[in-house]
């Protein structure tokens, strides 16, 4: 059979494989009520659909990079994808709610491991100054994935069935896995050491609590004992674990690679533009369905713009990225941002709607010239056997920068409750005076980044002095 070039295979998989991943955090949103009703439980019950799912992708996640280095990324990759697109069939079967939050933890850890692996898979395949343009492929599927999941679930309940939210992944997943089986041929290159118990219980418990308290606390309020509990608990493990892996000999995580300068900059950069991202994601959706009365199939048609602008803007970042270097793209859009976001802000009750869709699409564009520049830059001279450890380290970053931002923004909107000028209406526009802020605040660290840690990934002769 004859070989496809890596550079091909590698990002067709990816892109498949974690777009279905990061469409399952969101999707699952719109169908809860119609599952509450289908198994006959209330609402916040059928809630434990998604908080299964986001606490085991928070338990399996960091174990990635070990697993990829002892085993290889092709097969690892290639179990995750196929424990994933089986549980998304067990779950569009399910009888009942035990088995579908069964069937999503199962499928949570799939997707895991998916996610983590397939980027160091992709890292691995491209030389740093290919990885421009790798980035760009493997940025239309975090962006495109949370921005579409309300409509896909909308379309797919209002005009199938809930059902199909999750067997919609069954075929797509399997093309992708056959194709990858036939056409990947990556293995690791990394020194294997004896896996960390320690480190994997303290993480995924650690993760796992804080994910809960982080997912529960704006729902039910900050003070139910068992949000408190798990908030406590999942701090303490955390710092416990910082401790623990610092002075191991093999660590799980693999803290001491923040010593490298661009990875640990960017990777905070990551997390704070995650927050704001998927913050105001989460918010304009319900600001519109429960302020401006806009059904759930109305709200995601009027978000997903954004998507679109994130899309648009990364064809061009892409090429002007390797001239100019990261630092002046990430403060452009994070300044940009900020000022949208505010324009959010002022959003009324007669706002018009095409307002509303055309700063969802300039927000997009402002994002557009984060993303790219800050994921290539934070790899840029990571060497090739710490790739796996560094993905894993990196997503993990994210997925509690998106956990917090959601957390954060519905606490500040919870808290202020309704208001005379309109149902709720000061508490959204503090809501996204607040996802302003965060943007404000990763401009800050935007500023500490510095264009000549990221010449690896850059035109050789047009890598510009640094002016940090």
């Amino acid at each position: 059979m004859p070989q496809l070039s890596q550079k091909i295979v590698v990002p067709v998989v990816y892109v498949a494989a974690v777009f279905m991943s990061i469409l399952d955090s969101t999707v699952v949103n719109v169908t809860l009520p119609v599952i509450a009703r289908r198994f006959d439980v209330q609402p916040e019950q059928g809630h434990a659909v998604v908080i299964g799912y986001l606490l085991s992708l928070a338990v399996f996640m960091p174990a990635s990079g070990w697993l990829a280095d002892r085993f290889g990324v092709k097969r690892v990759f290639l179990t995750a994808l196929a424990l994933f697109v089986v549980a998304s069939g067990l779950c569009g079967l399910a009888r009942s709610l035990p088995e579908l939050v069964g069937f999503r933890i199962v499928q949570g850890a799939g997707g895991g491991l998916v996610v983590p692996v397939g980027m160091a898979m992709v890292l691995r395949a491209f030389p740093p100054i290919e990885r421009p343009r790798a980035t760009r492929l493997m940025n239309l599927a975090t962006i495109i994935a949370p921005a579409s999941g309300p409509v896909l679930g909308g379309l797919l309940t209002v005009q199938l069935s809930w059902r199909y939210v999750f067997l919609v992944n069954v075929p797509i997943g399997v093309l992708a896995f056959l194709f990858g089986l036939l056409f990947l041929t990556q293995k690791s290159d990394a020194v294997v050491r004896r896996f960390d118990v320690t480190g994997f219980l303290l993480s995924g418990c650690g993760f796992g609590a804080a994910v809960y308290a982080l997912s529960e606390g704006p729902d039910r309020g900050w003070t139910q004992p068992d949000v408190i509990a798990t908030g406590v608990l999942g701090f303490g493990l955390l710092i416990a674990l910082v401790r623990v892996e610092l002075r191991a000999a093999g660590p799980l995580l693999n803290l001491r690679l923040l010593g490298n300068r661009p990875f640990r900059t960017n990777s905070s950069l990551t997390v704070l533009t995650s927050a704001s991202f998927l913050g105001i994601l989460y918010l304009m959706p319900q600001f519109l369905q429960t302020v401006r009365g806009f059904d759930p199939l109305e709200s995601g048609l009027t978000t997903f713009p954004e998507a679109v602008g994130v899309v648009i803007t990364l064809q061009i970042i892409a090429r002007v990225y390797p001239r100019i270097g990261p630092r002046r793209l990430q403060l452009t859009g994070l300044v940009a941002l900020a000022v949208i976001v505010g324009c959010m802000a002022l959003i009324g009750l007669d706002t018009p709607r095409w307002q509303i869709v055309v700063l969802m699409f300039l927000s997009g564009v402002s994002m557009g010239f984060v993303f790219m520049p800050t994921q290539t830059a934070a790899f840029a001279s990571m060497p090739a056997e710490e790739l796996g450890q560094a993905s894993a380290l990196y997503n993990v970053g994210r997925q509690l920068g998106s956990a917090a931002g959601v957390a954060g923004l519905s606490t500040v909107v919870a808290a202020l409750g309704s208001d005379g000028d309109g149902p709720g209406l000061v508490a959204y526009r503090a809501g996204f005076f607040t996802a302003a802020t965060v943007a404000l605040l990763a401009a800050a660290v935007a500023l500490t980044t510095r264009d000549a840690d990221a010449a690896p990934t850059m035109k050789p002769r047009e890598r510009v002095a640094d002016r940090g």
